[in-house]
């Protein structure tokens, strides 16, 4: 008999939900809530009873019966580090992402939610894969001070999907294989598999690695540190600068890939922003592909970018000669929880406990 669940994925504007049967998608719908909606409310925790109530009235809308669900899952958000994995959502990981030991985001409601709908029906309910996944080897965690560490905060929901996709298509498990992946959109993260363990991932939030159409990256520390004591920006303005308003918004204004492509045909610096992001993010893979011994299996990427084949090719151009080259455009989160939650229930996989 199919599995029917209901997926939620949370963010700062909107609340994207699905229905599925196993795999297949019933019906999806994004719930698009105003800027004054959102201001109504003091932190993102008090959103909760609002997000919950726009999910049960549009399903009642589609005349859907919530009591025939099997169970539901909700994005995961920034919890403590923990290994990636489908979690049950217990009153701990509830609590904490009320919390938000790592910070407040829209994706900590995910979990809550799923947890209110699915008591009321006497299901299980679940997150997969959260922002906050970290299984850095221990040598991948020294950053050159003891007072700072390097931290897993990447796109591990997408990443990993598209690894266990990958291993799928080729007969394999996805703890049998080494894979690096390349997820590409607003932020960039490139992320070594081995073995079913992210080993080594660059920080896609804040400040390491590649830049990315919204994200500065790796920053020389010196210059940093000089622009930090300029007095040109409060801590909050250099902030949104480095997390928002760097790499190609920086540069040319946008953080639309297709437009800065556009912008390149015909200026020259334009093109150049363009082949320093290709070239950046060939550098990660050639550093992920050191750190798995050259043992490399695939090398894929998704993400919205990666539909751009002009992107493609040219990091490819770079490291093609590291393993061969898999894309798999966009991303399908949705699908990917659905996906961590049937691993459960089909026993394929035992719920991890937060």
């Amino acid at each position: 008999m199919a599995i029917k669940s209901l997926i939620i994925n949370p963010g700062s504007t909107s609340t994207k939900i699905a229905v599925f049967e196993d795999e297949k998608m019933l019906f999806d719908k994004t719930l698009r809530h105003s800027t004054e909606e959102i201001a109504k409310y003091d932190s993102i925790f008090d959103q909760k009873d609002f997000r919950k109530g726009i999910i049960l009235d549009f399903l009642k809308e589609q005349n859907f019966d919530i009591k025939t669900l099997d169970m539901v899952v909700g994005r995961g958000g920034l919890v403590k580090p923990i290994p990636g994995g489908t979690y049950r959502v217990t009153d701990d990981l509830v609590e904490d992402l009320k919390i938000g030991p790592q910070g407040q985001h829209a994706s900590n409601l995910g979990g809550v939610l799923a947890r209110e709908i699915a008591d009321e029906i006497g299901k299980p309910s679940f997150i997969v894969d959260p922002v906050a996944v970290d299984e850095l080897a221990p040598v991948a965690r020294l950053s050159g001070i003891p007072e700072i560490e390097r931290t897993s905060i990447f796109h591990p929901l997408n990443q990993k999907a598209m690894a266990r996709r990958y291993a799928k298509e080729n007969g394999k498990k996805y703890e049998d294989i080494n894979v690096i992946v390349v997820h590409m959109g607003g932020g960039v993260s490139v992320g070594a598999h081995r073995k079913g363990k992210v080993i080594d991932v660059s920080n896609a939030l804040e400040g390491d690695g590649a830049f990315s159409p919204e994200r500065a990256g790796g920053l020389p520390v010196g210059p940093l540190l000089r622009l930090c004591f300029s007095g040109k920006y409060t801590e909050k303005e250099l902030y949104k600068r480095l997390v928002g308003g760097g790499g190609l918004n920086a540069y040319l204004g946008s953080n639309d890939m297709q437009e800065c492509l556009k912008k390149a045909e015909t200026d020259e610096n334009a093109a150049m922003v363009i082949e320093a992001f290709k070239y950046q993010i060939a550098k990660d893979i050639g550093a992920r592909a050191a750190a798995l011994e050259g043992k490399v299996d695939a090398i894929i990427f998704t993400g919205g970018i990666a539909h751009e084949k002009r992107i493609i090719d040219g990091i490819s151009g770079f490291v093609s000669w590291i393993a061969p080259i898999v894309v798999y455009p966009g991303e399908d989160e949705l699908l990917a929880l659905a996906q961590g939650g049937l691993r459960v229930l089909n026993g394929e996989e035992e719920a991890k406990e937060y």
